[in-house]
């Protein structure tokens, strides 16, 4: 295989520009419209193939490197793909089929915490491109079948010879009177105007699963778009928004829940009920408890998706100190610390490694 440098003529160090101007050169005496000749025809696609690699520069550094330069060989398009982008036209590609698939639709469905945890269904409105009822998808009036288009044939472009620096170039264009399908509608239906298809609103039920957080999608099958033509219908897709809950906020699969209780409950111990998403339960707070400890209670939180687990709900702790103590409850605080040995001002000094500082160190990963 010659060099590709050679080819051009040009060096391995060539700019952009000079390798440009030098296929330029090159392809003015080559070109099929200028020199029909069989063996230039195959000089001239040697030339264009080199400068499809030369003047890519990931293919040329793939060239550079060892390799060949072409992703997928030259069968791949790669000859057209600059014909096209060179000399502003390509070869027949032929017509455009009317059918074609339809396109996905996506629509947002706003949730609360339980039915996300306990799953649901909706009964969801959506506007869409549904078959044109009147003719069954088909885009005519009638039962006749799309006759072959008189200007381009039945091609689907038309065709046409221009002047340039090349000399005479051929160019292809989608057929005006057809938009490129290479026949036209005779009798168009009415009410699709000949596309097949008309917006519509319908009602789909969706069943939301167990476990579904914000920004998780539900697939519909052909609950899309339906194509042009009576092409098949794309999918449709419902995205999860979870609405906010009024005291309980999710972390993944767990749930957190803040509770206030006195000074004298968190020493002496008590029983409180709260209220989850199972209903109301009974959480126990064990004497001595200290205001931002916290209460796990199992298998109170959100239920895993796609599976019979749930997480936990945390319960955080937050101790009340008493102010506007009339004089009775003062006195009874202070023989409660002269009890315990305490007195006013007294301070214990904590290390970094233990207590809130801990807490407040850990939550902010310092």
């Amino acid at each position: 295989m010659a060099d590709h440098y050679q080819t051009l003529g040009v060096d391995r160090g060539a700019s952009s520009d000079e390798i440009k101007k030098a296929y330029r050169k090159i392809a003015r005496e080559l070109h099929p419209d200028v020199n029909p000749d069989p063996a230039v025809q195959d000089k001239f696609k040697e030339v264009t193939a080199a400068y499809e690699v030369l003047s890519d520069p990931q293919k040329r550094q793939s060239y550079d490197m060892g390799g060949s330069g072409f992703g997928g060989g030259f069968g791949g398009g790669g000859f057209s793909d600059i014909m096209d982008a060179f000399f502003g036209g390509g070869g027949n590609r032929g017509p455009r089929p009317r059918m074609r698939q339809g396109q996905d639709a996506l629509i947002r469905v706003e949730v609360d915490l339980n039915e996300a945890c306990f799953g649901t269904e909706r009964d969801i409105s959506v506007e869409s491109a549904v078959a044109c009822t009147k003719c069954n998808g088909q885009g005519s009036a009638d039962a006749s079948a799309p006759a072959m288009c008189q200007v381009c044939k039945g091609r689907g472009e038309t065709q046409q010879v221009q002047r340039s620096f090349l000399g005479q170039v051929m160019t292809s264009r989608p057929c005006s009177a057809c938009q490129g399908f290479g026949s036209v509608i005779q009798n168009p239906c009415r009410e699709c105007a000949g596309d097949g298809r008309v917006r519509a609103r319908q009602n789909i039920n969706v069943k939301i699963p167990a476990g579904v957080e914000t920004g998780n999608r539900i697939q519909l099958a052909g609950r899309g778009e339906v194509g042009a033509g009576g092409g098949p219908a794309g999918d449709l897709y419902v995205e999860i928004v979870e609405a906010e809950h009024p005291f309980l906020i999710r972390d993944g699969h767990n749930l957190h829940l803040a509770i206030e209780v006195s000074f004298a409950a968190a020493s002496l111990g008590t029983k409180v009920k709260v209220e989850c998403l199972d209903g109301e339960i009974e959480v126990e707070v064990r004497a001595g408890t200290q205001s931002g400890a916290t209460i796990p209670v199992r298998g109170k939180g959100m239920t895993r998706l796609r599976a019979a687990t749930r997480g936990d709900l945390i319960v955080h702790v937050e101790v009340q100190t008493p102010h506007k103590l009339n004089r009775e409850q003062e006195e009874l605080l202070r023989k409660f610390a002269a009890a315990r040995g305490e007195k006013p001002g007294d301070v214990k000094i904590k290390g970094l490694e233990q207590g809130f500082f801990s807490k407040f160190r850990d939550a902010f990963g310092r």
